[in-house]
């Protein structure tokens, strides 16, 4: 399989005209970017343009949670049916109008996301809804409290419609899922094309315009991945930034919730609502921490247009090169040594489901997409019996100090690189064996890269195939560096214009 080039990126600054700080976002603002729309058309609408149309009296946010459950109801659960979304709320419409009337009684917004329309990853738990983590014995799961993450939303005035489809068991970089009976999430861009990963359905529902705002979970590429085949921006932060807590995990050391928007600037301020420490999950001392400082050549056309177009307005990238870069982004991966001992310590915490993944899946499975899920299930039950587990720390260990190293000593900005080598994949791929080799699951991404070393990572819309298929181009900073990501992606976005809405009626 043909790869592409690791490029570096330095990048001047000096077209940017957005910064974001993870406690508070300052905006700059150099020109009007956004039309304002009707009150019915919620297509490419974001955050600026609904609070505006909040505080005008244009629309309210009941109308406009009402304009897209009405969109998910034709267009998502019937007529083409996108299939990206699962369990929806019954109360959003209430909790729309008690914003609505705190606007009213109080002259002023609730919170960064009063009335902004978001959809949750069924992973991650949701009071009242059932959230099923894409399996089947799950069906009739309601969890009795929201993840950390969705209480952060909520506190910021988001109003969640629902959920969104995910992989099995957040493991598999097909869309279908036995809690949808192996039904395929569309792309709205191709129906009869994959949305990628385990975030797929919050990439495909915000791609659609069926939601302002979505949360995704990234551990080897889930939120970067479908964030390329949808045509959207997806953060995936350095983990530890947000409370993984009410998430089922798959590798906890690299498990990271995160933010997928239309546009960067929505992406950043979601992003700012997420991120706080929670005493529940360990990892979050690193907020703490953060707060106190199709073919191959068809990506690499896409990639290198873009590449191009920002040369010509002052950003030099610098060929760069990691030896044995193949194997550092491989070996260290721990999907297969450590993945049910962390999935089985989520299941401990629910126990009207079964106690162990490998209760509940078969030990092989002749559908090739689903062989590393099922791997997953039956490797170890604890991880440090596997005589390759310390082996692949080590290594892991010794790739971040090298990517570390190479972007300090050239005073890099950021990594560049396509989030994956080919488009979007048809359906029938998840089946006919193009993505194995030798036997084993082989799917040709990028995103381990920044997996591996656990750095924080953007992709940004670059542009589209010859087919019409979306291609994504990835950043990859140091630890703690999103502001520097989003100012980069910012300016990518402006200079490239690569998000481009897909076609009617989504």
């Amino acid at each position: 399989m043909p790869k592409f080039t690791l490029f570096a990126l330095v990048c001047s600054t000096t077209y940017l005209a957005y910064t974001v700080q993870l406690e508070d976002i300052e905006f700059i603002v150099t020109q009007s970017l956004y039309q304002t729309v009707d009150m019915l058309e919620v297509r490419e609408i974001t955050i600026e343009i609904a609070h505006d149309g909040f505080k005008t009296g244009k629309f309210t946010a009941k109308e406009l949670a009402s304009a897209f459950l009405e969109r998910i109801a034709k267009w998502d659960k019937a007529g083409p049916r996108i299939n990206s979304t699962m369990a929806m709320s019954v109360t959003a419409l209430e909790e729309a109008e008690a914003l609505d009337y705190y606007l009213k009684e109080h002259g002023k917004l609730m919170g960064r996301l009063h009335g902004i329309p978001v959809l949750i990853k069924d992973q991650a738990d949701t009071k009242g809804m059932v959230t099923t983590y894409g399996s089947a014995v799950a069906r009739h799961n309601i969890p009795d409290e929201d993840a950390f993450v969705v209480t952060k939303l909520k506190e910021a005035g988001a109003v969640i419609l629902g959920k969104t489809t995910l992989a099995e068991w957040a493991t598999v970089w097909f869309s279908a899922n036995g809690a949808t009976d192996y039904e395929f999430t569309k792309n709205p861009y191709n129906l009869v094309y994959d949305v990628g990963a385990s975030s797929g359905g919050s990439g495909a529902a915000v791609a659609a315009n069926f939601a302002i705002l979505a949360v995704g979970e990234d551990t080897g590429g889930s939120i970067r991945v479908p964030s390329s085949f949808c045509n959207i921006v997806g953060l995936r932060p350095t983990p530890g930034l947000i409370s993984r807590t009410g998430f089922c995990p798959l590798i906890k050391v690299q498990d990271t919730p995160g933010p997928m928007a239309r546009t960067v600037t929505d992406c950043a301020l979601m992003l700012d609502c997420m991120v706080g420490f929670d005493p529940r999950d360990e990892f979050t001392g690193f907020a703490a921490t953060a707060a106190a400082l199709g073919l191959p050549k068809g990506v690499n056309r896409v990639i290198l247009a873009a590449i191009d177009k920002l040369q010509s307005s002052g950003t030099t990238f610098v060929d760069v090169y990691i030896e044995n870069l193949d194997h550092y982004m491989i070996y260290p991966l721990t999907y297969l040594q450590r993945s049910r001992s962390d999935i089985n310590s989520f299941l401990a915490t629910k126990p009207h489901l079964p106690q162990d993944i490998a209760d509940i899946l078969p030990e092989k499975s002749d559908t090739p997409y689903m062989s590393t899920l099922c791997a997953v299930a039956h490797g170890p039950k604890d991880p440090r019996s596997d005589p390759t587990y310390l082996d692949r720390i080590l290594v892991r260990d010794e790739f971040k100090r090298k990517v570390d190293c190479l972007i300090a000593s050239l005073g890099l900005d950021a990594l560049t690189l396509p989030d994956v080598r080919v488009p979007p994949p048809r359906f029938e791929d998840a089946a006919n064996g193009r993505f194995m080799k030798n036997g084993e699951e082989d799917f040709p991404t990028n995103t381990y890269l920044a997996s591996v070393t656990r750095h924080p990572a953007i992709s940004v819309p670059a542009g589209f195939t010859e087919d019409g298929l979306p291609v994504g181009m990835e950043l990859i900073g140091l630890e703690y560096q999103e502001q520097t990501l989003l100012e980069l992606a910012y300016g990518i976005e402006t200079i490239i214009g690569g998000r481009k809405a897909p076609p009617a009626p989504f």
